[in-house]
């Protein structure tokens, strides 16, 4: 078989599927439509349960049955059940070391500096920055979150858009399907919702690039609407990857379960024990009563000649190394830094590279992460200029929203030395490796790039036309006292 014929066995496949989804929906068999889609929620709950302390495996330990010498059970002995927040420490650290500082977004294209203005503006009237920050720790958490961004008419009639994060902790459902080639084709987002009535009805909102379906399942089956997409791409960002603590569950449930043993074995020995000889000794206080109270024979005279107390000396030194080693191989097998503020203890101020070479862990598992989130940030850019383009800014041909390309750069999360960024900046001007603009778009000191691109414009013009002036003064003068010939 040749390769052209296996592409077009393969585009046909791919067609042929597409159709039977699109008869699926128009014959109005949505729970069908659901089965062709990828679904991931066991999968986050079951990640949303290693997330909660509270539903760590460690608080299922039972407490111990008491019972007397003739086996009758007389009470109950509370265990200690100490889970740990590792997944959410690691979480956070993973989330600081990607978008502790806003992403940089910089203009490619030439000549749309007005567009890429109301791309920025739109990015901040939609709190971009808090929503990647949601949606990453989500992911960190559950696997799974989604950015929806939802176009709509405001209160003044006016095209307008909103960022909606979706994840399984808020009660959504995410469903998707992929080509062959890994693209996202369709993307789907089960929720429950009330009417005024206080009736809750479930709805299966489904996206494609070129059609919106919204579905309402009732009594009888479900109701279909049908609407054009005006953006004309699927208007989701999709957040898929690992759980932050993949790989060190049984780390984590070993540290919990060994430190819980510990603090019962703590409490047991705590208090020294009096040692008697049985001649002594009327009745035996109960191991488990607070207070212990021994009650001596009537013709003992001198008891403290005749007893003596013994304590537990330390605890057992290979519980402490164990629970040294398994926090050690917890946090660096996770890329996580062990953060002890005793170790900054009389520093002085340190620079951002210094504490980047303290936090290396965690700035190898952020650029690891960065090989995926690269290829979400493009394709915001891409989305966002298409709602800007045929949604929100039809009318604004001065935008050039069709030349408009957008980059992004990630910000070092402990902000940069300014000083030493803006020193590279002014010698790679000078030495013709870089141009004024870029040092412009890169210099931290500048919140609006392109107003300042044209403070400086107008600053040559003005600087230019004085000179011109100075000259044109110096000619008349030298016509004037004749040094014109």
């Amino acid at each position: 078989m040749s390769i052209i014929t296996s592409i077009t066995n393969l585009f046909n496949a791919t067609v042929g599927r597409n159709q039977d989804f699109e008869q699926l929906i128009a014959a109005k068999d949505i729970t069908r439509v659901m089965s062709l889609l990828d679904s991931h929620q066991l999968e986050a709950e079951e990640a949303m349960k290693e997330y909660d302390p509270k539903t760590h495996l460690i608080m299922e330990r039972k407490d111990k049955v008491l019972k007397d010498l003739k086996g009758q059970r007389k009470g109950t002995l509370t265990r200690w059940k100490l889970p740990v927040g590792y997944p959410v420490y690691i979480n956070e650290i993973s989330l600081v070391f990607l978008f502790g500082q806003p992403v940089k977004w910089k203009q490619k294209s030439e000549g749309a500096d007005a567009g890429f203005q109301a791309y920025t503006d739109l990015l901040k009237k939609m709190h971009f920055n808090s929503k990647i920050r949601q949606c990453k720790r989500l992911a960190g958490s559950e696997t799974e979150s989604a950015m929806l961004f939802r176009v709509y008419r405001n209160k003044k009639n006016e095209p307008d858009c909103q960022i909606r994060v979706l994840a399984r902790s808020k009660g959504d459902e995410i469903y998707t399907r992929w080509d062959v080639y890994e693209n996202l084709i369709t993307f789907a987002w089960g929720h429950y919702s009330k009417d005024v009535a206080g009736k809750t009805t479930y709805h299966l909102d489904i996206f494609t690039d070129e059609t919106i379906y919204h579905c309402q399942r009732g009594t009888f089956g479900w109701e279909v609407e049908e609407e054009d997409n005006p953006i004309g791409k699927i208007p989701v960002i999709y957040f898929k990857q690992k759980k932050e603590w993949d790989g060190v569950e049984e780390l984590i449930n070993r540290e919990e379960y060994v430190a819980s043993r510990r603090a019962d074995t703590n409490d047991y020995f705590s208090d020294p024990y009096l040692v008697l000889k049985a001649a002594l000794l009327k009745s035996m206080p109960d191991k488990d009563v607070e207070n212990k109270t021994l009650v001596a024979n009537d013709n003992v005279e001198d008891v403290s000649k005749m007893a003596s107390f013994l304590t537990w000396d330390g605890q057992n030194e290979s519980k402490k190394d164990e629970l040294e080693w398994l926090r050690h191989h917890i946090l660096t097998k996770t890329f996580t830094p062990d953060i002890d503020w005793s170790q900054f203890k009389g520093m002085s101020q340190m620079s951002g590279k210094a504490l980047k070479q303290m936090m290396l862990l965690a700035d190898i598992k952020a650029t690891k992460h960065k090989e995926n989130y690269d290829e979400l940030l493009d394709r915001t850019a891409s989305l966002v200029i298409s709602i800007m383009a045929n949604v929100l800014y039809i009318t604004k041909s001065e935008y050039k929203l069709d030349q408009l390309e957008c980059d992004h750069d990630y910000q070092e999360p402990f902000g940069e030395d300014i000083a030493e960024t803006i020193k590279n900046i002014n010698e790679a001007i000078d030495g013709g490796t870089m141009s004024e603009e870029s040092g412009i778009e890169q210099n931290p000191l500048i919140k609006d790039k392109v107003q300042e691109k044209e403070r400086i414009r107008k600053q040559k013009q003005e600087a230019a036309q004085e000179q011109r002036n100075i000259f044109a003064s110096t000619q008349k003068k030298g016509d004037v006292f004749g040094g014109a010939e």
